[in-house]
C-alpha cells in the first residue's frame, strides 16, 4: 500500500462510527468520498432499495443523529442543513452504494473504504486479544494476592506470643535448691 492510499485509508477510518453495535459511515461522508451529492447518493439508494437490506444501511434515530452531530460535523437543520436523519452505511452497504452509483471515483474510493473497515476490524481483534490477556493476568495476580495474604496471616499467627506461659522443662538455675547438708 502506498503512502497516499495509507493516508486515505486512515482518513476514512476517522469517519467510521459505531452505531447499534455496527461500524458505519454516514451518507454525507460517503457521498463526499464517492464524489456525488448526498441527495444523489440517497436517491440511488431509494431507487435500489432491494440492494440495501437492513444490515447494509441504517436510518439513524434523532438521538443517534444528535450523538453523532456532537462527534462529527453535521449541520443543524435550523441552520439550513439536513432536515432528516442521515443514513449510515455498513461496510457492505458502502460497497453496494459504489455499485449503484457506478462512477469510476465511487469504484476507486470503495477500495479505500473496504480497507478502512478491514483495518478497524483488525484493530478491534487485537484489542480483544489484549483484553483477554489482561484478564488472564489479572486472574493470576488475584491468585497470587490471595496466596500472599494467606502467607502473611500464617506469619502473624507464628509471630504472636503464646497465650499462657509454657512450663519449661529442664534445669533452671533460679530454682536450684541448696545442696543437702549446707546451711545456706
Amino acid at each position: 500500500m502506498t503512502k497516499a492510499s495509507a493516508l486515505a485509508t486512515k482518513q476514512i477510518e476517522s469517519q467510521i462510527f459505531l452505531v447499534r453495535g455496527q461500524k458505519v459511515i454516514l451518507d454525507s461522508d460517503l457521498a463526499l468520498l464517492y464524489g456525488v451529492e448526498v441527495r444523489a447518493l440517497n436517491q440511488a439508494v431509494k431507487r435500489n432499495e432491494r440492494r440495501f437490506p437492513s444490515d447494509f444501511i441504517l436510518s439513524l434515530t434523532a438521538k443517534e443523529s444528535e450523538t453523532l452531530r456532537s462527534q462529527s460535523v453535521i449541520s443543524k437543520s435550523s441552520r439550513g442543513g439536513r432536515r432528516y436523519a442521515p443514513y449510515a452505511f455498513t461496510e457492505h452497504g458502502a460497497i453496494m452504494a459504489a455499485t449503484v452509483l457506478n462512477s469510476p471515483r465511487a469504484v476507486e474510493m470503495s477500495i479505500f473504504v473496504v480497507r478502512a473497515f478491514l483495518r478497524l476490524r483488525e484493530t478491534l481483534a487485537n484489542h480483544k486479544e489484549l483484553a483477554t490477556k489482561l484478564g488472564e493476568l489479572e486472574q493470576r495476580l488475584q491468585t497470587h494476592d490471595n496466596k500472599i495474604v494467606e502467607i502473611i496471616k500464617a506469619i502473624h499467627v507464628l509471630a504472636m506470643p503464646p497465650e499462657k506461659p509454657v512450663r519449661r522443662i529442664g534445669f533452671r538455675p533460679d530454682q536450684v535448691s541448696p545442696p543437702k547438708g549446707s546451711k545456706g
